[in-house]
């Protein structure tokens, strides 16, 4: 009976919506399409998508996928130092203002608020990052309106805050699924060769599984039966997060622009 209703239990499912208030970050989750003369950005809805293919890579003991979730790590890492910089240089300014006078947030009229759909703990520390990110455009927005920093100090602000983000999604974007496993590599056969001469050697720890991210997946083993049955894996693209009807699309401006919210 108890193996029965073991069998019975669906998976676990929780509702997610992250709610932003500015179209600032609004620009970041969409990114920037390819068109004539500029090349594609890829937004976090995209950036979702990659780290999905990229934990599929990693549980078919494909080093290469360990090795950009390494980066990747990494450069999250960074952009979450970054932006918490800037925001003690915006709760500086803001400490100026007089305790005689009680501000407010400034929150939109009309926030748009986002399901979520994410598989990846990678996904989710990008989502934190943008979040924080949409609270860093509110704050700095409210201290160039009470007169606390200048246009070129809010402009410059605004642009850095996004460029950590958008970097990161591109570093993302530039992951390759190499096809090969650490047993070819091991055996040094004709498909770790390739994807050696395609993607460049790798770091020993790396290419031996002694070092692999804070959030990688487990491996997959396969036995030798299986593998013969089974068609040779090649991680097919993960559908983008569906909310493009819950936010239109809107073109990518410069912090000059979007400063006139």
């Amino acid at each position: 009976m108890a193996d029965e209703l073991r069998l019975n239990l669906g998976a676990l499912r929780s509702d997610m919506q992250l709610t932003l208030h500015t179209h600032h970050a609004s620009r970041i989750w969409h990114g920037r399409p390819e068109s004539e003369g500029q090349r594609r950005i890829v937004g976090l809805n995209g950036f979702v998508s990659i780290m999905a293919r990229i934990k599929r890579g990693a549980e078919q003991d494909d080093p290469y996928s360990d090795w950009w979730m390494l980066k990747i790590e990494e450069r999250l890492d960074g952009a979450k130092t970054r932006l918490q910089e800037l925001r003690e240089t915006v709760d500086h300014a803001l400490a100026h203002i007089p305790r005689a006078l009680t501000v407010g947030e400034n929150l939109s009229v009309q926030p748009v608020k986002l399901p979520l759909f994410i598989g990846t703990q990678h996904g989710f520390l990008a989502v934190y990052l943008l979040a924080d990110y949409d609270d860093l455009a509110r704050r700095f927005l409210l201290a160039h309106h009470t007169a606390l920093i200048d246009r070129d100090t809010l402009v410059q602000s605004l642009d850095e805050a996004a460029h950590v983000l958008r970097s990161l999604f591109m570093l993302a974007q530039r992951y390759r699924y190499s096809g090969a496993t650490r047993d070819d590599f091991a055996a040094n056969n004709a498909v770790a060769r390739a994807a050696r001469e395609k993607l460049g050697d790798l770091p020993q720890d790396v290419l031996e599984g002694t070092k692999r991210p804070r959030f990688a997946p487990p491996i997959i083993r396969r036995s030798a039966l299986t593998d013969m049955a089974a068609p040779s894996y090649s991680p097919s693209p993960a559908p983008d997060v569906e909310l493009e009807e819950a936010l239109p699309e809107l073109p990518l401006e410069s912090a000059e622009d979007m400063a006139r919210e």
